[in-house]
C-alpha cells in the first residue's frame, strides 16, 4: 500500500464519524500513514490478555488504544470547533498549511 496523504495529523483534535465510537472526539496520538490507521486517546479501547515479563511481572489483562481506520475519523476545526473537510493552501511565504473548508480558517498552529 502506498502512503496516502493524510488529512490529520499527531495532536489533531478528531471526530470519530463511523463504528463503535462513533460521535466520540479525542486527541491524535500516533499516525501510521503505511496502514492508514490512526490511534486516538481513550478511544477504541481493547483488553489485551499479557504474560508475565521483566517489565511486568504480573501479567494479567491490560486495556490499550487501538487503531481506528484513517477514514473513520474527522479532523475538528479550532475555530469553528466542527468536525470538517481541509484543504491545503499555500501561504504568503511559500510554506503549506490545512485550513477548514467550513469557515475558512488556517488549521495548523
Amino acid at each position: 500500500m502506498a502512503l496516502a496523504k493524510l488529512h490529520v495529523k499527531k495532536n489533531d483534535m478528531v471526530k470519530i464519524i463511523a463504528g463503535k465510537e462513533k460521535g466520540k472526539t479525542g486527541k491524535v496520538l500516533r499516525v501510521f500513514p503505511a496502514k492508514g490507521r490512526v490511534v486516538v486517546e481513550s478511544l477504541n479501547i481493547v483488553k489485551r490478555h499479557t504474560r508475565p515479563t521483566q517489565l511486568n511481572p504480573e501479567g494479567g489483562i491490560i486495556e490499550k488504544e487501538a487503531p481506528l481506520s484513517i477514514s473513520n475519523v474527522m479532523l475538528v476545526c479550532g475555530s469553528c470547533n466542527e468536525p470538517a473537510r481541509t484543504g491545503v493552501r499555500r501561504l504568503d511565504d511559500g510554506s503549506k498549511a490545512r485550513y477548514c473548508k467550513k469557515c475558512n480558517e488556517i488549521v495548523d498552529k
